[in-house]
């Protein structure tokens, strides 16, 4: 570098080097461990500037620019109030319900929830689809609700999201996925909002503006999107430990699923049932997919993200559309509805607590089929609104306060982000039961409301509408005895422990399942400009294990450091793994490569044998169009240049294709140089599609000479997961039975 002092040492010079890497989120580096000497603002950076200081009507102000930014050196409420405390709620003791008088979580959460329009500020990017849900009636002995009875069948929608990205985002980012379901019952709308990671990032909804505001897009460049890749999300979930466990799930394969379908929801929260004797019961509830949990794998994932940005929801419309319906059997874990409201030592009321299903077994109480697409997006998969208060009679809350703050927050970000208080009249939103609430006027009324007298009491009316009892249907909350207490900013002593719940989650897993979420954590943290907050991170993760920590320190090329604490002395729980067992078969796309040479015979055999066990056979020739000779035409669903191994759980050969007319690189970059690939002369998009997919751990098959073809693709014939028949219906045989597992995981092993 031009005018450098020659005394300066390496590190110096170095140092200066890394200022000049564009990507540094802050003017002044962090420090490792949280800041505690009172100081202002920091300025903006040197490449920052503010609008101009006019008024609204155009007039110069005079105004210093770094004046329109925050002052003070101290937290405030926005009318300038000094705050002792941001991260506990107001609660009747520190296990108490919150108190509604709290106006600094009002003022919060009301802030938050309404600062995007007209997306949703979380949960922004999702797809839909209408059902039904059967009962099996074994929750009858714990809750009277009519639509848990034996058989009672009750219309459903369902909407799957990424909590992070904007509605233009692409599905398959490493981030937590919403499930939420709309239950149309008799007695109202039940909404079971969840997700598919069973705990949160934080234990009291006050801190909900603080995540998300740390997860989001950094404020002054908007990016990066939809990810957690980035400095301000590993600073706060680095200083805030409490989000351990669940940023260990989300760097776990959870984190990316292979599809909605194979993807597991839970209720999140612990909630309390009620008989129709009166007698309660807690709660937490699960979805369970039929298809299996399964994920995709990082590098499938980053090309996913390239080549089809709606995988997620293509994936959902077309499974419906071709017949392979999604379901899901909901579930429930059940625990004594003691006065501590803990299990076996778990505290029932944090939110970043799961209880092992060795522990407490996870019982059937219904399945969820999804059977038909939205008509329009937007009228129905963009304007639906859940609410964790949708309630009805047999189920109530707990006092968590995470879920505390969620009844208020729903509610009020609809008020926003769909115009007004009249939202639940959009029809997607109208509940299936007889309305009488004296709600009137408002945005959007579409209601013609008759009679005069919309209060009560009233004779005007008739008296009418009348208060319901217990007898008529009345919903009635659970009358929880409180215990005396006083007003308090504080959480039990039993949410103190953030490391033994990640810690049991780390040793359930499979070394294969290790290795992914060392790599999640070390691709991460790297994308990290501060190096202070990788050296938190891995501070963090020693409390959790030495492999993990080592691990992900070997990637960053830091030391890695000791424990603080003893390690937590915790069982495995097997549940918790996706690796072990085998699933059906429904709905999974087989790729079927070939071209006018192939087997033609042999595709159409094998096509109707794909689609008799419930998968979808997607034809791939080197162009469109139909494949014709000597019989019926195949129709061509994919070319070598828009077909990638992403897109198919399997990939079959039906002989050994040529290469199309269009594999030059000039064309397609990925064909390269045909006369590259060898005697056998194969279009190198198939080349790659095959490696590509052998590297992912997929199942491969193939008749009529494919063999040589694997060879020319690196893929040995012999390794684990590569079928070969002597026709077809042999070699789908084959691959069925490994389909069955996901993945070919023995292709992971550190040996192969």
């Amino acid at each position: 570098m031009a005018g450098r002092d020659k005394g300066e040492s390496a590190a110096t010079q170095a140092a200066d080097i890394d200022d000049a890497i564009p990507g540094k989120p802050t003017p002044q580096p962090p420090t490792a461990e949280e800041p505690t000497e009172v100081r202002g603002p920091l300025p903006p950076k040197l490449d920052q500037d503010a609008p101009e200081t006019v008024s609204c009507t155009g007039q110069a102000t005079g105004v210093d620019r770094a004046r329109m930014a925050q002052a003070g050196p101290f937290l405030t409420t926005v009318q300038g109030n000094r705050l002792p405390d941001t991260d506990h709620s107001l609660k009747a003791g520190p296990r108490g319900p919150v108190l509604l008088q709290d106006h600094h979580l009002r003022e919060k959460i009301t802030h938050f929830d309404h600062e995007r329009i007209p997306e949703r500020v979380v949960h922004a990017r999702g797809a839909a689809a209408h059902g039904v849900f059967r009962a099996y009636g074994t929750a009858a002995k714990i809750t009277k609700a009519a639509f848990l009875a034996s058989d009672v069948e009750t219309p459903v929608f369902v909407r799957f999201s990424t909590v992070l990205g904007s509605r233009g985002s692409a599905d398959t980012v490493r981030d937590t996925r919403g499930f939420a379901t709309k239950f149309y019952t008799t007695e109202g709308t039940f909404d079971l909002v969840g997700n598919n990671i069973p705990v949160f990032f934080i234990q009291d909804a006050i801190k909900f503006p603080d995540v998300i505001h740390a997860g989001k897009p950094h404020p002054d460049r908007e990016i990066p999107q939809a990810q957690s890749a980035h400095d301000t999300f590993w600073d706060f979930v680095t200083l805030h430990t409490e989000a351990t466990h669940h940023t260990l799930w989300n760097m776990s394969d959870r984190g990316i699923p292979r599809s909605f379908r194979m993807m597991e929801g839970f209720g999140v929260h612990t909630f309390r049932l009620v008989n129709a004797e009166g007698g309660t019961t807690l709660v937490k509830f699960h979805w369970k997919p039929r298809l299996g949990v399964h994920s995709l794998v990082w590098e499938e994932a980053q090309i996913t993200n390239g080549m089809d940005p709606d995988f997620h929801r293509r994936d959902l419309a077309d499974a419906i559309e071709a017949g392979a319906l999604p379901q899901w059997e909901l579930a429930v874990q059940t625990f004594p509805d003691t006065p501590e409201q803990t299990f076996e030592g778990i505290d029932l009321l944090d939110p970043t607590n799961i209880v092992p299903e060795e522990m407490a077994p996870v019982q059937p109480i219904g399945l969820l089929t999804l059977n038909a697409n939205p008509t329009n997006f937007f009228a129905e998969t963009e304007q639906v609104a859940f609410h964790p208060g949708h309630l009805v009679p047999g189920i109530d809350i707990t006092d968590d306060p995470l879920l505390a703050g969620r009844l208020f927050s729903y509610l009020d970000t609809q008020i926003t982000r769909l115009a007004g208080p009249n939202f639940a009249q959009i029809p997607v939103n109208r509940t299936h039961a007889p309305v009488n609430d004296m709600t009137r006027d408002g945005f959007h009324q579409d209601a013609v409301h008759t009679g005069v007298a919309p209060y009560r009491p009233n004779s005007l009316d008739g008296g009418c509408p009348f208060l319901a009892g217990a007898d008529t249907g009345a919903y009635i909350e659970v009358p929880v005895e409180l215990p005396a207490s006083k007003k308090v900013r504080e959480a039990p002593a039993s949410f103190d422990d953030h490391f033994s719940q990640p810690r049991r989650f780390w040793l359930s897993m499979t070394p294969v399942e290790r290795e992914h979420i060392i790599g999640a954590y070390t691709f991460e943290l790297n994308k990290c400009y501060e190096q202070p907050v990788k050296e938190r991170a891995l501070r963090v993760l020693a409390n959790i294990d030495p492999e993990l920590c080592e691990g992900v320190a070997a990637g960053l090329g830091l030391p890695s450091p000791e424990a603080d604490r003893p390690l937590a002395s915790v069982d495995p729980s097997p549940a918790l793994s996706q690796i072990g067992r085998s699933w059906p078969v429904d709905g999974r796309i087989i790729g079927i490569v070939t071209g006018d040479n192939g087997d033609l015979d042999g595709v159409r055999d094998l096509r109707r044998r794909v689609l008799d066990a419930n998968m979808v056979p997607l034809v791939i020739a080197p162009a469109g169009g139909k494949l014709d000779r000597n019989g019926e035409p195949i129709t061509v669903q994919r070319t070598f240049a828009t077909a990638r191994s992403i897109e198919f759980d399997a990939v079959l050969l039906a002989g050994t294709p040529g290469p199309g007319k269009d594999a030059y690189g000039a064309r397609d970059a990925k064909a390269g140089d045909p006369a590259s690939t060898g005697p056998t002369r194969t279009d190198p998009r198939v080349l790659l599609m095959l490696s590509e997919a052998y590297r992912h751990g997929k199942a491969l098959g193939g008749w009529a000479g494919a063999e040589a073809v694997f060879q020319a693709a690196g893929v040995p014939t012999a390794a684990p997961g590569v079928a070969l028949g002597s026709d077809g219906p042999a070699t789908l045989n084959q691959v069925v039975q490994l389909l069955g597992r996901h993945r070919v995981w023995e292709r992971f092993s550190a040996d192969a």
